[in-house]
């Protein structure tokens, strides 16, 4: 049945030349979201100068955009099902353009915090749906190639993030990085005539559940934020508490519903549900080890920032070249084999980060930088295309969202943990075993898709890898 649906689908997929403009469009509209969503970084010490502000202060301006992009995801991507992805995607980065805009105006800090919050949900109304869109271009035997594309644009934006902010910040003032994903943007939205239509569907939105499931994750982002930035443990702690303690509520009410916000119904299914929680591993590692390892690199062996960077450089080209072969076998391969091997590498590159000797050459640094790059390239994308293909195709939207949110909260978990670490001597070596045992679990999770008993595919999966475990 899997195979006669997939066929169905294949057919139904947008044919070339035509597809060619369409991932255009989604290429676009996420480079805008992920440049935006990174650049601000390079801009902070510059944001806190100009606005006579300390530098916790100045760091709210990133953090802010956090907190709203992964509340929202969700709920947007619910609300999508019933307004449509396609108009749901224009809203989104309709939402953005005008905020982008009027960051060149923006002379105070409660206002530069509003209107990243409203970037921030313009970002998330295009994230929640940008994965069901690619799901509805491409046939499912090229859908590993289409999403390793798209993890290709994101590694190329982030990676262009700083140098890009850093040639604004040089020539213009530092509103002007907000607004350079704009023309971006506006090239997604013209192009946006290309992408499918898509279905509605005619469900009733609750609106109470998605309060509360925004409350729940803005209350554990929260309090990780308050943990990162120095505020009391008992405050930071309590914050959190509440947050978990609002969110078992919240998923117990979505246990009773046929249509949930937060996608309970496919994190039943085990091949999902493993590969979520592979993914919320490996997202914890990645920033774990990309946070600690500057401040080993600068206060420990001596390296200068220029340096520095131009050693981190290594790990998203590394990511760019591996990526789209990933895709390509992700098409042909169970996703978990590739899954295993990357996270091999990475286990492997990580210990060898921790090993370093008393005086790294760049060559020492960098192919450990390339081989943690190029293993977590060969899992990610068939991660995602393993999560898209179990999903049914009417909650594309759904297990999209549920993609990006575990992305955010991977990479700010890992935040903390690497902030944690770096608090006693000798923390970022510690920080590279730690992202080295998440690592080895994250693997463990795609050893664990070949077991007999999680063979048994969705009923309604669009992949037909599902059933070759």
């Amino acid at each position: 049945m899997c195979r006669t649906f997939a066929s169905i689908r294949a057919s139904s997929a947008i044919r070339a030349p035509n597809r060619l403009r369409a991932v255009s469009t989604i290429s676009f509209g996420t480079a805008a979201v992920v440049l935006d969503g990174s650049i601000a970084n390079v801009a902070l010490p510059t944001i806190a100068r100009a606005l006579a502000i300390d530098r916790s202060s100045a760091v709210l301006v990133v953090a802010v955009y956090q907190i709203v992009l992964v509340m929202s995801l969700l709920p947007f991507a619910s609300l999508a099902d019933r307004l449509g992805h396609l108009r749901f995607y224009r809203y989104g980065q309709s939402i953005f353009v005008v905020a982008s805009l009027a960051c060149l105006w923006i002379d105070s800090l409660p206002l530069l915090l509003l209107v990243r919050a409203i970037q921030a949900l313009g970002a998330a109304a295009t994230l929640s749906v940008s994965t069901a869109l690619l799901r509805s271009i491409y046939p499912p035997d090229w859908l590993g190639r289409g999403l390793s594309l798209n993890s290709l644009i994101v590694a190329c934006a982030a990676a262009l993030a700083p140098t890009v902010g850093g040639i604004i910040l040089g020539f213009a003032a530092w509103q002007n990085v907000f607004i350079v994903a704009v023309p971006l943007s506006l090239a997604s939205l013209l192009l946006g005539t290309s992408l499918p239509a898509g279905t509605r569907h005619a469900s009733h939105f609750n609106v109470r559940e998605a309060v509360l499931c925004a409350a729940t994750f803005g209350l554990v982002m929260g309090g990780i934020e308050l943990a990162t930035s120095g505020a009391p443990l008992w405050l930071s702690v309590l914050v959190i508490l509440a947050g978990l303690g609002l969110g078992i509520a919240f998923v117990r009410r979505e246990l009773r519903e046929t249509r949930p916000i937060m996608p309970v119904d496919l994190l039943r299914l085990p091949v999902l549900r493993l590969s979520v929680l592979g993914a919320l591993l490996a997202f914890i590692a990645w920033m774990t080890i990309l946070v600690s390892i500057p401040f080993r690199l600068e206060h420990h062996y001596g390296f200068r920032p220029a340096e520095v960077g131009t050693v981190l450089a290594v790990w998203p080209l590394a990511m760019m070249l591996i990526a789209p072969i990933a895709g390509s076998l992700s098409d042909r391969t169970p996703q978990g084999l590739l899954g295993i091997v990357g996270m091999v590498i990475v286990t492997g590159a990580l210990i060898a980060i921790a090993l370093l000797p008393e005086h790294p050459s760049y060559f020492d640094l960098a192919w450990r930088m390339g081989l943690c790059g190029g293993g977590f390239g060969l899992f990610l994308s068939p991660n995602s295309r393993q999560i898209m293909g179990a999903a049914p195709p009417e909650r594309a939207a759904s297990a999209g969202g549920l993609i990006g949110t575990t992305r955010l909260t991977g990479q700010s978990l890992g935040a903390t943990i690497a902030g944690g670490f770096m608090a006693g001597s000798g923390g970022a070596a510690l920080a590279a075993i730690a992202a080295a045992v998440l690592t080895t679990l994250a693997g463990l999770c795609s050893l664990a898709l070949f077991h007999p008993r999680l063979r048994e595919p969705a009923r309604h999966a669009i992949d037909p890898l599902v059933d070759d475990y």
